[in-house]
């Protein structure tokens, strides 16, 4: 039997100089965000595989490496709205969601195929896999969904 992560509620957590983050998923029952991560990761492979193949960019051999960024980006979308990059640090997330700058594919991926995040590679970058599709199961079995 699979054992759930353990979750933080989305609004104890904190950043610095600014107390809680502002949750779109703070009224949310567990039920409800349950349901609205499920959607999200659904969603967000969904876009990941689409873009993928319309970048002939590559997921990372290690399959952990898209999953985590996958569900970083879904559990974005539930509460900030938008898949805001989850591999930077932001003094303020709400502002930089609505600013898009990071919003994914962000601004150096759309302009330069650089993703820092690893999730959309180049066939040239050592890491890159061979694969252009992940199944939403093996998201969900590679970052512990």
């Amino acid at each position: 039997m699979q054992q759930s992560p353990t979750r933080i509620p989305s609004s104890s957590i904190t950043h610095r100089n600014n107390g809680p983050l502002p949750a779109k998923d703070a009224n949310m029952s567990e039920e409800e965000r349950d349901a609205a991560m499920e959607k999200a990761l659904k969603a967000m492979t969904a876009f990941s595989n689409k873009y993928v193949q319309n970048t002939n960019t590559y997921y990372c051999e290690d399959q952990s490496v898209p999953a985590v960024v996958i569900k970083g980006l879904a559990e974005h979308k539930v509460t900030l709205g938008t898949p805001l990059c989850p591999c930077r640090f932001y003094e303020d997330k709400e502002k930089e969601a609505k600013d898009g700058y990071w919003n994914c594919p962000c601004v150096p991926m759309r302009e330069r195929h650089e993703c820092h995040c690893m999730l959309f590679l180049t066939e040239d970058n050592d890491f890159a896999g061979t694969e252009q599709n992940i199944s939403i199961d093996d998201v969900k079995k590679n970052c512990g969904f």
